[in-house]
């Protein structure tokens, strides 16, 4: 608790003086956030992220990859499931240091799902997608239990996955529910947070591709949708990539171009409606982000993407650059541990110290 205490701690003099020191400043008395990297031993593009504590993080990605670890990121195991090396793990939802259910992202019966109960050192398949021109992008779960997954649109209608089991066992939602989908509207399947969830029941969709990045909102666990226009530039390699909610009615949404990853105007937004509205913010990342997560203060916020990791200290009405590194995604904890993937394997936790 120690450990927890200090680094919530510090982030709370953040936020209460209202800046951090950049990796150059030689002020001694002002807080500073930094991503602590760990060895993984793996080479792969890691976009799926599970954080379950300080100690205990997955990671999924290219090759059929799986990584875990139970101490804090100083071991790592490789457990993903045998003879998917052709797979893109792009999501996993983890319950503790042993359950986790993984998505892997793709065309066709390349879209799968796979659920361990020992660590990853077994898997069963639990999932095969067998339509066509469906491509899964995200998963989300509202509570051990029921969970949902999306796929980009077929037959005009972005297709909703649903499970009631823990991910045993997963069926497909009608589309009466749903809104038509936009010309060469959908998700992207960059960090897993194209699809999230809140309070039990809530769940947001992003998108982009189209000429409009929307938002979705469901509030019975996926079987009905409204959508919501929002101001993000949105087009064939653009849109909201990310979206983050620390309760049914506080979101946040980042994206930009992956094409063009150095500029991002307009590339933030946030709402307090419960997804209804999407305000740009007043001082937005400016490249593009393809992650975002809450941390336990109610205002503080990261996003992260291929140039840079950012903070808010005011709810995502205003952005600052911490970091140039890259990474992909990034998820926090209940015990006040932030951690982050990105590409050639690389995992790591946010550190917030003075000096």
């Amino acid at each position: 608790m120690r450990r927890i205490s200090t680094i919530v701690t510090l982030l709370a003099v953040v936020a209460v003086t209202g800046g951090f020191a950049s990796p150059a400043s030689a002020t001694p008395a002002r807080p500073r956030l930094a991503w602590q990297d760990f060895a993984t031993g793996s080479t792969s593009s890691l976009r799926g992220l599970s954080a379950v504590s300080w100690r205990v993080a997955w990671a999924g990605g290219s090759g059929g990859e799986v990584l875990r670890t139970v101490d804090g990121g100083q071991t790592w195991h490789h457990v993903g499931p045998p003879d998917t090396a052709n797979l893109q793990f792009r999501d996993i939802h983890a319950l503790d240091d042993r359950r986790a259910v993984i998505m892997a992202a793709g065309s066709g019966e390349d879209s799968r799902i796979y659920v361990t109960s020992d660590g990853g050192a077994h898997w069963t398949e639990t999932f095969r997608n067998t339509e066509p021109t469906a491509f899964y992008d995200c998963m989300a779960f509202f509570d051990p239990r029921h969970g949902i997954a999306l796929s980009d649109p077929v037959e005009g209608r972005f297709r909703i996955l649903s499970t009631s089991d823990g991910g045993v066992t997963w069926a497909v939602l009608p589309s009466s529910g749903m809104p038509p989908a936009l010309l060469d509207e959908f998700a992207f399947a960059a960090s897993g947070t194209c699809l999230v969830t809140s309070g039990g029941r809530h769940a947001w969709i992003a998108s982009g591709g189209g000429a409009i990045a929307r938002v979705f909102r469901s509030e019975d666990r996926g079987r009905t949708w409204t959508v919501t226009n929002t101001t993000v530039p949105s087009g064939p390699t653009s849109g909201i990539f990310s979206l983050a909610f620390r309760d049914p009615l506080h979101g946040l949404a980042v994206g930009g171009d992956f094409a063009v990853p150095n500029t991002a105007p307009d590339g933030a937004a946030l709402s307090g409606d419960g997804g209804r509205t999407w305000p740009i913010a007043d001082a937005v990342p400016g490249e593009y982000r393809s992650g975002a997560a809450w941390t336990l203060l109610p205002t503080v916020a990261l996003a992260v993407g291929p140039t840079g990791s950012d903070v808010t200290l005011d709810g995502g009405r205003t952005w600052r650059r911490f970091d140039s590194g890259s990474l992909h995604g990034v998820q926090c904890t209940r015990d006040g541990a932030c951690w982050a993937s990105g590409a050639n394997g690389r995992v790591a936790r946010l550190t917030v110290s003075f000096g």
